[in-house]
């Protein structure tokens, strides 16, 4: 279930969502495309807070003095790194402060260094060695790149570090070449939007399911728990290429692709995707030629929940999202920390959960932060404001 390659990642190296709508209704391509690209802009910048994440050393000690010691939280004194494959967007940003804040509640750990790898597999090898040469006691890893860090991850096992790579499964196995994987059931989507689905169209409908790069071991695994959850239920049909049309996680062939599929299927009644913001520009688009928007089953982000405002009065439809899982970063965190200063362990696997639900409103209705960039995550335990200022100057 967690074979999961770089490929499961590749769609945060592309464009993050962009601001969020003031007025969603007047989103147009060339303005949602413009959003998108402003606080990626910011963070590729390096300036104000994304540049202290760029920074070497990050110290926690004394913001977790004050408060009492998590379970996880043993009584050694550590030092420790968190490695990024590639760090440099929006929802990175967010999971790497998610990770410090975390860390930030142990008062045990006394440093935790921090290093982006830019994309470049060579760097993030390069980054893991450099701290375990620096005598880290622990290290929590994104690895991006999948098997390519393993030998890197091994080594770093080997020489005494409690090594926990997380959402990438890098091959290898626990307890032999890292202490463990941190891994997510992403079928656990698919099963969640395929409940959801059930009651929200009871007669059934065409599905089309919008993912990543082709092959991507994320969208596959949604796509076999969404039929697993229906396989006794015909009345929703696949439409499309299987098991997704290929998107790359990019607003602008996402839109090209549902355009594409539009014209090849009129009658779509049920929409998912693994990365919601992508599908607002070809929503907007699609929508302004008289399309109906069908049912949506995706993942949160601030722009898509504020679309979806908007529409009400327009042309209103009904949707449900499942976190956009930033908070997985904290698993990570507390699995290393509770290991290497004699804590208590927690569980390996980060639930997929549902967050948003326009029918039920449980466990949440469907929330817009008009106030903030639409490349905020209201399912992140990180408030807002705490992500929107991570790209200001």
């Amino acid at each position: 279930m967690f074979n999961k390659t770089a490929k499961s990642e590749q769609r945060f190296f592309g464009k993050a969502a962009g601001k969020c709508v003031q007025a969603a209704a007047h989103l147009g391509k060339e303005t949602h495309l413009t959003r998108i690209n402003s606080r990626v802009l910011k963070v590729a910048s390096g300036l104000g807070i994304a540049a202290m994440l760029f920074a070497s050393t990050i110290s926690t000690a004394a913001t977790s003095a004050a408060a009492a010691a998590p379970s996880w939280c043993g009584p050694k004194k550590i030092t420790m790194a968190l490695t990024d494959g590639f760090g440099g967007n929006s929802w990175r940003l967010v999971t790497t402060a998610s990770a410090q804040a975390e860390a930030a509640k142990c008062p045990s750990v006394k440093k935790l260094y921090y290093a982006d790898g830019q994309g470049n597999t060579s760097k993030a090898i390069s980054d893991i060695k450099s701290f375990v040469a620096k005598g880290v006691n622990a290290l929590v890893v994104f690895p991006d790149a999948g098997k390519a860090i393993l030998p890197a991850l091994r080594a770093a096992y080997k020489a005494g570090v409690v090594t926990v790579p997380y959402r990438v499964f890098p091959g290898g196995v626990a307890g032999k070449d890292y202490t463990a994987f941190i891994g997510t059931p992403f079928a656990q989507a698919g099963q969640n939007w395929a409940n959801w689905a059930l009651k929200a169209l009871p007669k059934g409908g065409n599905v089309l399911f919008l993912s990543g790069p082709a092959g991507n071991s994320q969208g596959t695994d949604e796509a076999a728990g969404f039929w697993g959850v229906l396989k006794n239920h015909p009345e929703f049909k696949p439409i499309g290429v299987q098991p997704f049309e290929v998107t790359n996680w990019d607003p602008a062939l996402a839109q090209q692709v549902l355009t594409a599929d539009i014209a090849a299927n009129p009658k779509i009644d049920l929409i998912l995707s693994d990365f919601g913001p992508t599908l607002v520009g070809a929503l907007t688009a699609a929508q302004k030629t008289g399309w109906k928007i069908p049912a949506i089953a995706a993942s949160d982000g601030n722009v898509l929940g504020c679309f979806w405002k908007s529409m009400q009065s327009v042309d209103a439809f009904p949707m449900m999202t499942v976190s956009t899982q930033n908070d997985h970063a904290r698993l990570a965190i507390d699995y290393a920390v509770a290991k290497a200063t004699g804590g208590k362990l927690p569980g390996t696997v980060y639930p997929s959960l549902p967050f948003e639900d326009s029918i039920s409103g449980k466990p949440k209705p469907v929330q817009c932060a008009s106030n903030l960039p639409g490349d905020v995550y209201l399912s992140a335990q990180l408030s807002g404001a705490a992500q929107a200022a991570l790209g200001k100057k």
